[in-house]
């Protein structure tokens, strides 16, 4: 509760929107202990007295009632019925949705065809009708407001019940041998009760407007009970000549549906997981650099040159320091992997070169990363996305990340290429059908046409390598492209990159898990603990002689085929939390190695620019 609470007033808005509800609510429950007039004696003889008369704080109204105490009482009757609505129809529509999801065929349809009738009526027509054939009365107010907004609920509960319905907890609870409604219950509805607050909570505005529109208009509360509709409409015919009549209950409506507005907004983001992040719907183009010390020098190392980067995650008071003081440099022609555990760091570090990291919550708070000499963390934001793709390009692990599902592939090709360089649609088309054929899809000439749900996973990660290569990039990045593919085609898609490489002379950042692959493609391989660099030298070398204890436990866990029985070691521990590093070297919880001298103060490099490693005691003595 203290964390949603958090999240929630995070939101200046939504904690403006909760301050003034709340007062607003906190007055109309002690309104009965209030030394207040009785809100239906009439006094003829005080009509429309004026604000701050004595004794008429806020005036009086036609028949000289107090309009403080009516507006209080009123209130507290607004809000008990626009709440009672949201409750009311909220449940019902809630339970109409979670049903036709779950059931889905036949029931779905009769169900969701009854709620489209429902729907085809203007609302407040529907719920006149309602209340004409009910009587007027507040009661019948309600129960028009609360049917004209079920479809509302069943509608929007619905959709996101048919994407839960299918999924594989939901099989497993069948497999398991629960009936339908303990699944409904126990399974489908903690995962849509967050979406039926937010839903209600957004709800009770409107619910309180359309309940004081039919009261505006004689078919809600009845005389003398007054809520905010029937004070306006009382008020309507003095309108000109005493407006504070109309304003006072006017101005009351006003704050409450803008305040439950702005609190439903609020609402919202502290239930949204992906936002608890701190993270907006709408994120910087690039990622917010925030440098702290000094810009390093340029020390002319490679095509792109990573010096010192340090990225961060701000979430609360937290910082988690993704990528720590990382320096890495790629040539011309050359593939360099980076390896290492999930949350290592690699794929920020990866991300951090273009600008891609998503800013909130990530920063960039040191180093430099140059490419061809220019500092890409000082480029601006049209220069920067001039060489996202065009010299820089990426290959991620998914290929449907970076495919448009609504789009030909040819179409999302054509993109490509004319995003960067003004050519006419068949030269661009042409171009697209090439790069098919670069990257060996059969039939390429009818497989532009096709969308990316139509390919199987091998040939989207083609298509995601002929989109990087869409523009003749001189760096490519592949995170992880070949983790989610069969063995088969994980061969073929490195070997396709080895041979793009050696053909083209692309430098390749191959980012992996797998030692294999490091082996087959990579020139240089840099090892990843913790948001570090451990160990970098030449692929042969670390292969063959590793000197970081974390690269010889990783190689340990590489099975090998016809090498001998050995035990498949596995590293004992779990990788550290970035935010809570330990102090000198990150790995000694986990090392067999691990000495004091390891858990204190800075752990530097050893050995030479070709082979370096970040170790006490290195398996192997480097020169």
């Amino acid at each position: 509760m203290t964390t949603f609470l958090k999240l929630l007033f995070r939101n200046r808005l939504a904690a403006l929107g909760a301050v003034v509800l709340g007062a607003i609510v906190l007055l109309a429950l002690v309104t009965p202990l209030l030394p207040l007039a009785d809100p239906d004696v009439t006094a003829t003889g005080d009509r429309f007295m004026r604000p701050f008369t004595e004794g008429h704080l806020l005036g009086t109204d036609h028949l000289g009632r107090d309009l403080l105490s009516r507006l209080l009482w009123g209130t507290r009757l607004s809000l008990a019925v626009g709440i009672a609505a949201a409750l009311v129809a909220g449940t019902i529509g809630s339970a109409i949705g979670i049903v036709a999801g779950y059931f889905g065929g036949r029931i779905d349809n009769v169900i969701m065809r009854g709620v489209d009738m429902l729907m085809a009526f203007p609302y407040i027509l529907l719920a006149l009708a309602i209340v004409a054939a009910l009587g007027p009365g507040l009661l019948n107010a309600l129960i028009a407001v609360a049917a004209v907004n079920i479809p509302f609920f069943a509608r929007n509960i619905r959709g996101v019940t048919v994407g839960l319905a299918g999924r594989e907890f939901i099989d497993a609870a069948r497999l398991a041998g629960m009936g339908h409604g303990r699944i409904i219950l126990t399974e489908l509805l903690p995962n849509v009760a967050s979406t039926i607050v937010i839903a209600m909570s957004t709800t009770v505005g409107w619910m309180i407007l359309e309940t004081a529109g039919l009261s505006f208009l004689g078919l809600g509360s009845q005389p003398p009970v007054a809520d905010l509709g029937s004070m306006l409409g009382e008020a309507r015919a003095a309108l000109i000549t005493n407006p504070h009549t109309s304003v006072v209950p006017g101005v009351m409506i006003f704050l409450i549906v803008m305040s439950i507005n702005l609190l439903g907004d609020g609402v919202r983001d502290a239930l949204d997981p992906r936002l608890r992040s701190g993270a907006l719907t709408r994120p910087r183009a690039v990622t917010l650099v925030d440098r702290k010390g000094q810009v390093p020098e340029a020390d002319q190392k490679g095509l792109l040159n990573i010096q010192s980067l340090e990225t961060q995650f701000h979430v609360g008071p937290r910082i988690f320091r993704a990528v720590n003081e990382v320096s890495l440099h790629l040539n011309p022609g050359e593939a360099l992997g980076i390896i290492g555990e999930s949350g290592s760091g690699k794929s920020v570090t990866a991300l951090s070169v273009m600008g891609l990291v998503a800013s909130p919550p990530g920063v960039i708070t040191g180093g430099a990363v140059r490419y061809a000499g220019e500092d890409l963390l000082s480029a601006d934001y049209r220069s920067l996305r001039q060489k996202r793709g065009n010299n820089v390009a990426y290959i991620f692990q998914d290929p449907l990340s970076t495919l448009h599902p609504l789009y030909r592939v040819g179409d999302q090709l054509t993109e490509a290429i004319q995003a960067h360089h003004a050519v006419p649609d068949a030269t661009a088309r042409a171009r697209a059908v090439e790069l098919l054929k670069d990257v060996r899809i059969p039939n390429a000439e009818a497989r532009v046409r096709d969308y990316p749900h139509q390919l199987s996973g091998g040939m989207r990660q083609r298509v995601g390598i002929a989109m990087a290569l869409a523009n003749d990039p001189d760096v490519i990045i592949a995170d992880e492209p070949t983790t989610a593919l069969d063995v088969t085609v994980q061969a073929q898609i490195l070997a396709l990159l080895d041979d793009l490489r050696r053909d083209r002379g692309l430098a390749i950042i191959f980012i992996t898990h797998d030692f294999g692959v490091v082996g087959q493609l990579c020139d240089r391989v840099a090892v990843m603990y913790g948001g570090r660099i451990v160990e970098e030298g030449p692929t042969a070398t670390i292969l063959s002689h590793p000197a970081h204890p974390y690269t010889k436990k990783l190689m340990a866990c590489v099975p090998e085929l016809g090498g001998g029985k050995r035990e498949l070691a596995a590293i004992p521990g779990l990788p550290p939390v970035v935010s809570d590093l330990p102090p000198g070297c990150a790995f000694a919880p986990r090392c067999d190695k691990a000495t004091e001298a390891c858990r204190v103060g800075e752990i530097g490099f050893t050995g030479s620019d070709t082979h370096r490693v970040r170790c006490i005691h290195p398996e192997e003595v480097l020169a």
